[in-house]
């Protein structure tokens, strides 16, 4: 029994009922959507299976990612698996993950992590240019290299609050919105009770646009930072 609306963000609330294998099911939804070319022919339902997955694939190719073998696989199905436990965070009674910052850390920083591993092996005088933007005073150039060092190293920080605090701050007015619903049926008039469930439907609807934005957001958040690796 969840006591308050942060009860939401516990998985020790949860029973085996909850769901919450859903999420290891749905994580391999990606590796089919991305994959299915061997196997799948091509039709009208296949075409819109992989619809997400070519939306995806054209915002990397504008990126110097497409030039990083495996990178666009990566993104589109980190995209896909953001916006499957998005939605099944929506559910009731499954356990929301990406309301967690240590679930989108884990995404995050290795992606992060891994381009900058990659181009310093790659080219790492090119990577320490990156530090330096060109045509500054050579008087701000000590201070130029801190604020492009910070900046740098925190992003996977940046990219993960983004997401944990957009999808708990959703759920959270979701949960207030609901419980006043709840207490609404015995309490408040017919009136307030249908604006109440308006507002609930509406807002219900609006979180699933987060849902789909915050995916995309951080996937092509994700394809923009390769535009600092080394050609």
């Amino acid at each position: 029994m969840m006591m308050d609306i942060f009860s939401s963000f516990d998985d020790n609330n949860f029973t085996l009922f909850s769901f919450s294998y859903l999420i290891w099911i749905f994580g391999l939804i990606p590796v089919f959507m991305t994959q299915n070319v061997l196997w799948a022919g091509n039709s009208r339902g296949s075409s819109l299976m992989l619809s997400p997955k070519n939306f995806m694939s054209s915002q990397v190719m504008r990126t110097l990612g497409k030039r990083i073998g495996g990178f666009m696989n990566m993104v589109i199905s980190i995209f896909l698996l953001l916006v499957f436990v998005n939605l099944l965070g929506l559910s009731p009674y499954v356990f929301s993950l990406s309301s967690h910052l240590s679930f989108a850390f884990c995404f995050g920083l290795p992606f992060w992590f891994s381009l900058i591993l990659s181009g310093s092996f790659h080219n790492v005088s090119e990577v320490i240019s990156h530090l330096l933007p060109s045509g500054a005073p050579s008087v701000l150039n000590p201070f130029l290299v801190l604020v492009e060092t910070v900046s740098i190293g925190v992003r996977p920080i940046t990219l993960s609050v983004r997401l944990a605090a957009n999808m708990s701050a959703g759920h959270i007015i979701l949960g207030l919105v609901g419980s006043y619903l709840s207490v609404g049926f015995f309490a408040f008039s017919f009136s307030i009770l249908v604006l109440l469930l308006v507002v609930q439907i509406f807002y219900f609807l609006f979180e699933i646009g987060v849902s789909l934005i915050q995916a995309y957001i951080f996937a092509l958040l994700v394809s923009l930072y390769s535009d600092d690796h080394p050609s």
